[in-house]
């Protein structure tokens, strides 16, 4: 049978059981007439890059202030009490602000008795946490540390919905890494104060600087580090201040800078998103 020519061929379609007069590589000119570059895609500004890494900023200063107070108790050049009491009014400064208007009788008797009950079993507690890792070497609890603080890093809310997410390891490995620090102190009250500002760093100030952070609040929190570290080490003062101006500076200039080579390709052989129906969208599907 003579081969067909393709004159007589009938119109390529998209359905493969249809085009059995083409070859199987054979592309027709309509095939991307439905290509679209870069659908929904939002090009952010160097502002907006660097407000977008605020969590992990926050996070950061978490670590280095909490470590800072840790240095300062275990060499015992501030006494526990010096550093409970300023946190302790800073911290209950920052409630009022972050409850603001809906601030009741009801809600300060309820949050002040989650407050006693977590300081008084703190206070029962801080013995036995105090020596439960004091058999440990301190090169092993620092190592351990250490990796909890990076756990406590690694699985922070980013606001991104992933799996590796979860608000429950990142508290937990900072804490746990206090407890091992807790063993190197002195005293079981010094183990006390030191659990409570880890309650403080790794809690409540999360919870209170997601409510009313500001992009600028971060020059007071970074002076202040550097001014501690330089009194305290000062490799560890460089590394502190590179990585946050690389974090802050550098990489979101690298994020802006290759927004141009986007290039997302969308088709009708893109995956069919199947939506899930829901008292909103019910009607529309149907």
């Amino acid at each position: 049978m003579a081969e067909t020519t393709y004159g007589k061929r009938k119109p390529w379609v998209k359905n493969l059981y249809s085009n059995r007069e083409y070859p199987d590589n054979y592309t027709d000119v309509s095939f991307l007439k439905d290509l679209r570059t870069n659908l929904h895609v939002r090009l952010y500004t160097f502002g907006e890059a660097v407000a977008g890494i605020t969590v992990l900023n926050n996070q950061i200063s978490c670590i280095t202030g909490f470590l800072i107070l840790y240095h300062l108790m275990l060499a015992e050049s501030v006494a526990p009490t010096s550093i409970l009491v300023p946190t302790c009014i800073i911290t209950g400064i920052g409630y009022l602000f972050y409850r603001g208007s809906s601030l009741s009788m009801m809600l300060l008797g309820e949050d002040s008795k989650t407050l006693v009950t977590v300081l008084l079993f703190g206070y029962i507690f801080s013995p036995m946490l105090h020596t439960l890792t004091q058999a440990i070497s301190t090169d092993t609890i620092y190592m351990t540390t250490f990796f909890m603080m990076l756990f406590n890093l690694m699985f922070s809310d980013y606001g991104l919905d992933v799996a590796m997410v979860s608000k429950a390891i990142s508290l937990n490995a900072a804490i746990f890494g206090a407890i091992c620090l807790a063993s190197r102190l002195s005293t079981s009250y010094h183990a006390f104060v030191l659990l409570v500002e880890a309650a403080i760093f790794f809690v409540l100030y999360p919870i209170m600087i997601a409510a009313t952070w500001h992009p600028l609040c971060m020059v007071p929190i970074f002076i202040i580090c550097c001014t501690a570290l330089y009194n305290i080490s000062r490799p560890v003062l460089y590394l502190y201040a590179c990585s946050t101006l690389f974090i802050n500076f550098v990489c979101p200039f690298i994020f802006v800078r290759h927004q141009r080579h986007k290039f997302n390709i969308h088709g009708p052989w893109d995956e069919a998103i199947v939506e899930e129906n829901t008292d909103k969208n019910l009607d529309e599907n149907l």
